[in-house]
């Protein structure tokens, strides 16, 4: 009897162990695929979509008085008003040949590990100034830099692509028109960040003299964000 019951015993372990008949092999490859594809189309019900980028900008009305108002008074100051006015002695006699060399200087230094042209502008008081007025904004504010009156840089709180905005309507609708003058340009949308922009041009003014200028530029999306808030 129990050699009887042990060579049952290794029937039905033979039996477990032989090969699938093609019929079974087809059957169970169809329920392995209906498995696999079970998470598959799970997950892709669940993929998270992006937000659709709007592509209406919100107005320029949003740049109201009181928005102006507050960039006046971070610029009309001591540290902004003195250092344009000591750059534009500085470089007060230069002709627009050497203009344009500091300019390609810039742009050069932008690719290299030497930058003293940079280096030595994000580094004095004025941009360090500017750096915290930006900060300061909770990201209202994403970029600022003060003109002399060449058009030339003096301060900045981030990296411009040039030195010089001489011959741009940013310098050209506010330096020279008078020492209150305000451009305010176009909203443009910032792929990289999915919001739109618009920069505030204005003249800086010693006394009633404009010295150099300004541009602001201004999260439009943020600024709608917060007047929707009443904040």
């Amino acid at each position: 009897m129990p050699s009887r019951i042990l060579l049952i015993g290794l029937m039905s372990l033979t039996s477990l162990a032989l090969p699938l008949t093609a019929a079974q092999a087809q059957q169970s490859d169809s329920v392995s695929m209906q498995e696999d594809a079970a998470p598959t189309a799970a997950y892709e019900q669940s993929s998270y979509t992006a937000p659709t980028k709007s592509v209406t900008p919100p107005s320029k009305e949003l740049i109201t008085e009181a928005i102006l108002q507050e960039l006046r008074n971070a610029i009309n100051t001591d540290i902004v008003i003195n250092s344009v006015v000591n750059q534009n002695k500085k470089y007060g006699d230069m002709t627009q040949l050497e203009i344009n060399d500091l300019d390609q200087e810039w742009r050069t230094q932008r690719t290299q590990d030497n930058q003293p042209l940079i280096a030595a502008t994000l580094s004095n008081p004025l941009s360090s100034y500017l750096t915290r007025i930006q900060a300061h904004s909770l990201g209202l504010y994403t970029e600022i830099f003060v003109m002399d009156a060449n058009g030339l840089n003096v301060g900045q709180s981030n990296i411009t692509s040039d030195y010089w905005q001489g011959d741009e309507s940013k310098f050209q609708k506010t330096y020279p028109v008078s020492g209150t003058a305000i451009f305010i340009d176009e909203p443009e949308l910032n792929e990289d960040y999915g919001n739109w922009r618009i920069q505030v041009n204005m003249a800086i003014s010693d006394g009633e003299k404009a010295v150099g200028a300004v541009t602001v530029e201004i999260n439009l999306t943020e600024l709608q964000r917060r007047q929707d808030l009443g904040l």
